[in-house]
């Protein structure tokens, strides 16, 4: 190595012939399209390849549709069925039927009396000869009770609770029960706290059923990914031997599992589109026979983006697992 003399009559070592110098530093924006153009590589052989063999694909996606379109019926029946009920619930009154024994000006005073109280809302009071009027009318056997020699109905009070929980029974409802006047009283909380137990059973369900199948999801996209590397084994082999990274390796692979997620998405907003679809018509005329005025609403469009996006992130994390085992593992054997 030779030397050579500095102004202030110093030596210092000369570098070798074969001594390389530092690499000069790329700039942010080269960085940044070598970046963007790997991407813009990845994405579209993934998406060639995606193409190149549809049937494969389309049988990938169909199998994730499905998986995915389960607990999203299931969501979308449970939503529907809250707001049905939500009806139900802040229907609160309970129905009181006097004694028989019991005269007209009897029940006036006794609603009057509920009324002054501070949990009750509203009385309404409800006479024999309106509630015959009113049976008369609804059940379509006007001319038997003609044939009636006295009115058999007892007079009925229906009050109305205040109360903010309308599922949690109202000191009142025990007094009317105790009380000598009363013959029986009608009170539909119980069922409705079924109802609510019923609902918050069948959200577990839906979450079980989304954790399970969003597990199936992964599975269903690494398998494919899994055997796509397989086949590809020999090129990643001399890819590596080239000095790719593993980031390179990985890119397109996770484009893949991206694809099949986006594919799985809109095919299981589309099954469950067409569920919807099919029942509408029936349920409705169901609900109408009810006199039930139900408006069924199925996914907004946030939603079903949520759900595509949601797919895809899958579809990528399945892609990105197997992937990862692979550069960690090496190469399988054939």
């Amino acid at each position: 190595m030779s030397k050579v003399r500095t102004s202030g009559n110093r030596l210092r070592e000369a570098p070798a012939a074969n001594q390389t110098l530092p690499r000069e530093r790329r700039s942010i924006s080269s960085r940044w399209r070598t970046w963007t153009e790997q991407h813009r590589q990845g994405f579209r052989s993934s998406l060639g390849r995606l193409r190149a063999r549809p049937w494969a694909t389309a049988l990938t996606g169909l199998v994730m549709g499905v998986a995915l379109s389960l607990p999203l019926l299931l969501h979308v029946l449970l939503d529907n069925a809250r707001d049905l009920s939500g009806g139900l619930r802040e229907a609160r009154e309970f129905t009181v039927f006097l004694d028989p024994a019991e005269t007209i000006d009897s029940a006036r005073k006794m609603a009057e009396e509920l009324g002054l109280r501070e949990d009750v809302l509203a009385v309404v009071n409800r006479s024999p000869d309106q509630g015959l009027s009113e049976f008369r009318q609804l059940s379509g056997f006007a001319e038997a009770l003609d044939v009636l020699q006295e009115n058999p109905l007892p007079s009925v009070l229906v009050i109305t609770p205040r109360q903010a929980d309308a599922l949690a029974d109202p000191p009142l409802l025990a007094e009317l029960k105790a009380d000598p006047r009363v013959d029986m009283v009608q009170y539909d909380a119980a069922w409705r706290q079924r109802l609510t137990a019923i609902l918050e059973f069948g959200e577990r369900v839906m979450l079980s059923l989304m954790v399970l199948l969003g597990l199936a999801t992964l599975l269903v996209v690494g398998n494919t990914v899994r055997m796509d590397i397989q086949a590809r084994a020999e090129e990643i082999a001399v890819i590596q031997l080239m000095g790719a990274s593993d980031g390179y390796i990985r890119r397109p692979f996770l484009y893949a599992g991206l694809w099949y997620g986006v594919l799985g998405g809109v095919l299981a907003v589309i099954a469950v589109a067409m569920v919807e679809l099919a029942v509408r018509g029936p349920l409705l005329d169901l609900l109408a026979s009810y006199g039930n005025r139900f408006d069924l609403h199925g996914f907004a469009w946030i939603q079903a983006l949520v759900v595509i996006g949601a797919s895809a992130l899958l579809g990528w994390a399945g892609a990105w697992i197997v992937c990862t085992r692979y550069l960690v593992a090496g190469r399988p054997k054939s």
